[in-house]
């Protein structure tokens, strides 16, 4: 079964949107991916997938390095641009600085990231997997630096604020699901 984009069932993920950089035979590009993965604390990890068609992912091949700046609040235009054209025809980069967006050279590879963004991380390929129609390239944070902007969200093809919290639960309540729960937990012999 596929879950294509724009789907009711594939808009009911709700994801962050990573500018990924990269420089190689495309030369410097951004583009946007919102399957951008945190996956390990211990070596740090992320993951990108990336369409099998795309600039990124023959940049990426060819360097074996990568950027993400998970995009800001206030960066859903930078985000359209980088996720609406491709590099093989428009040089986003120059476009976005033309607009008054701003980047800095990489500390530890070879790339531009995102200033202004809510976290910004280096990468070095240690795996790429096919997935589907994408490949997910996993890369060891070899450099990273959060600011105090939060990040935006992706939902329904639309750039969304998290700045409300679900319903807490009392004290009372989380008492009594941890009686509940513990009345039901296996007796380990």
């Amino acid at each position: 079964m596929d879950l294509p984009w724009g789907s009711a069932e594939s808009w009911k993920f709700i994801t962050n949107v990573g500018l990924i950089t990269s420089d190689g035979p495309y030369g410097v590009n951004i583009m946007a991916a919102e399957w951008t993965h945190h996956v390990s604390y211990r070596p740090g990890l992320v993951a990108i997938c990336i369409g099998k068609t795309k600039a990124t992912l023959e940049n990426i091949r060819e360097t074996k390095e990568f950027g993400i700046s998970l995009a800001s609040t206030d960066q859903s235009t930078i985000a359209s641009i980088a996720g609406n054209y491709t590099r093989k025809d428009t040089d986003k980069i120059s476009a976005l600085k033309e607009l008054g967006f701003e980047f800095y050279k990489a500390k530890k590879i070879k790339t531009l990231m995102v200033k202004g963004a809510s976290l910004n991380a280096e990468c070095k390929v240690i795996n790429e997997i096919p997935l589907g129609d994408h490949v997910m390239f996993v890369g060891e944070v070899v450099e990273a630096e959060a600011s105090a902007k939060e990040p935006v969200a992706y939902h329904k093809g639309r750039y969304w604020l998290m700045d409300t919290n679900v319903h807490e639960l009392s004290d009372k309540e989380r008492e009594r699901i941890k009686a509940v729960v513990e009345k039901h937990r296996k007796q380990i012999l």
